[in-house]
């Protein structure tokens, strides 16, 4: 057909009795230039799309194919052409009317639309004739790109962050689940996600898609519209879920873990840093790579007795290979972890007590002891600054020292993977003679903050360790509300930023570290 037209009256009428002698919709989709690429023959109420991933399909572009097909019915539109059109990004979807008579009755058309104040994610034209409808399509297509372009969000030529949608299913109370989402905006924002914005879905997590599949299309229909490029969820997909919705979509999908781990990824410095990150990435990765083979089916070497013919798939090598470096990982950091133990067992023979500087991530450890000890350890407004633990000395007023060790932040729902990587590193707590448990006092979770961390301390066999609840930031707190959780929590109010309220906090420390020598003071 000329390029300019959407389909010429002999073609639907060709179609039109084609459809009707064999009682099915009959469907073609045709390219820019005109060419039939594909002719689709279905059941009597819809018709079954190949494969169209190796078309094109930039971030403002379509997918360069237009899908006209039959109805049998003389229905408009249904909401499966319409997924189909916004799924597969086509060019636009169109369905001729299929008379008692075999010709083509009226043509219903739909194309996309960009991110509108009506929020409307395609635009319906007049039923026509074939014959009738405008025959300047590629101008059409060529302005609804260029209307795309224009809709998103202009960035900076060196701005190359992944723009994502946060999604949040569960039954949670809204504002618990708002909480919930804004913490991983936060994640997000540390991980260098640009968030262009968010939905929540009060439901049971559906097993196959996590949301419904009606919210799940309107959602991957958003993101085509504000140019999203990943979606990013609230909880930690299962092999099966990221399988299902990488079927689903084209677009990047990401976890809460996910996201957990590339922040460790960009903040690991050091060298077991960075091992131990690799290690919580492969054993993440490992039953993702395929759920098909066990793993024990992977051990075995390629070719030999029992292993003739083709050998090994690739799948297989990759786990066997994940498996053998996960391995390898294991004893690098055990052996850093000893190396570790040397260095604490030094201290300990000095006699120095030991603190660790323990609560949320970004409560404002880092800003504290630097502040404490004169230091300059990295302290940022972002999730996850630092990684690995910091030691430094404490000198109290009365010719005391301590070692006050700044340690990896603590967050709800910690991966699994993060806390058997980083096992060596929180053996750092054990040497601890006293925990000093910061807490952000202007946060409104504060509370949930407080017990996911005494949680944690708990299943790292912590919990009997003497604690001092710090309330930090009491400069963005109003006063009543830290004078009642300073009487609730027994907790001591600071400005990590400003060393003249640290006073309480050196006396407290000082007595609970060395509680008998005062006591034995008192009576003389």
């Amino acid at each position: 057909m000329r390029p300019e037209t959407v389909i010429t009256s002999e073609l639907a009428r060709a179609l039109s009795g084609i459809s009707l002698e064999v009682q099915r919709q009959v469907g073609l989709l045709i390219d820019r230039r005109g060419h039939v690429r594909y002719v689709l023959v279905g059941d009597a109420r819809s018709v079954f799309i190949p494969d169209l991933s190796a078309h094109r399909r930039g971030r403002d572009r379509l997918c360069g194919l237009r899908l006209v097909h039959t109805h049998l019915d003389h229905e408009p539109l249904s909401d499966d052409d319409l997924t189909d059109l916004a799924l597969l990004r086509l060019d636009l979807v169109a369905a001729i009317d299929v008379l008692e008579t075999g010709l083509a009755g009226k043509m219903h058309v739909a194309h996309l639309l960009p991110n509108n104040d009506a929020d409307e994610p395609w635009a319906f034209l007049s039923p026509v004739e074939p014959h009738a409808l405008r025959q300047d399509f590629p101008a059409m297509i060529a302005a609804l790109e260029e209307e795309f372009a224009r809709a998103r969000r202009p960035r900076a030529a060196d701005d190359n962050r992944d723009r994502a949608i946060l999604i949040h299913v569960s039954e949670e109370r809204p504002a618990r689940a708002e909480d919930s989402l804004g913490e991983l905006g936060e994640l997000a924002r540390s991980a260098g996600i640009e968030v262009l914005c968010r939905t929540i879905q009060r439901r049971p997590i559906d097993p196959k898609y996590v949301m419904g599949k009606g919210r799940l299309k309107q959602t991957v229909i958003k993101a085509m519209q504000v140019g999203a490029e990943a979606l990013v969820f609230d909880l930690n997909l299962t092999p099966a879920q990221l399988n299902n919705l990488a079927a689903y979509t084209d677009l990047k999908v990401l976890d809460r873990t996910q996201v957990i781990l590339d922040i460790f990824a960009q903040r690991a410095q050091t060298r077991e840093g960075k091992l131990q990150v690799e290690l919580a990435q492969l054993r993440y990765l490992l039953p993702r790579l395929g759920t098909k083979q066990t793993l024990s089916a992977f051990s075995r070497l390629t070719g030999g007795i029992g292993g003739r013919g083709p050998g090994e798939t690739k799948l297989e090598i990759d786990r066997r290979r994940a498996q053998d470096r996960i391995a390898r990982l294991e004893r690098e950091i055990t052996k850093l972890g000893d190396r570790r133990k040397l260095r604490r067992g030094v201290r300990t023979r000095k006699g120095l007590p030991v603190v660790s500087v323990v609560g949320y991530t970004n409560a404002g450890k880092s800003t504290l002891l630097n502040n404490l000890t004169r230091s300059d350890v990295t302290a940022e407004n972002i999730l996850f600054a630092t990684l690995n633990p910091v030691s430094r000395r404490l000198r109290f007023p009365r010719e005391r020292e301590v070692i006050i060790t700044d340690t990896v932040g603590l967050i709800r729902a910690l991966p699994k993977e993060l806390k058997a990587a980083f096992r060596t590193t929180f053996e750092e707590l054990d040497e601890a003679d006293l925990f000093l448990l910061v807490l952000d006092a202007s946060d409104k979770e504060v509370e949930e903050h407080l017990q996911t961390v005494q949680s944690l301390l708990s299943e790292l066999a912590f919990g009997h360790k003497p604690s001092l609840v710090v309330l930090n930031k009491m400069d963005l707190c109003d006063h009543a509300t830290l004078a009642g959780l300073a009487k609730r929590y027994h907790g001591i109010p600071v400005c990590a930023l400003d060393s003249g309220t640290f006073a309480p906090l050196l006396e407290a420390m000082e007595t609970r570290l060395w509680a008998e020598e005062t006591a034995t003071a008192r009576e003389v």
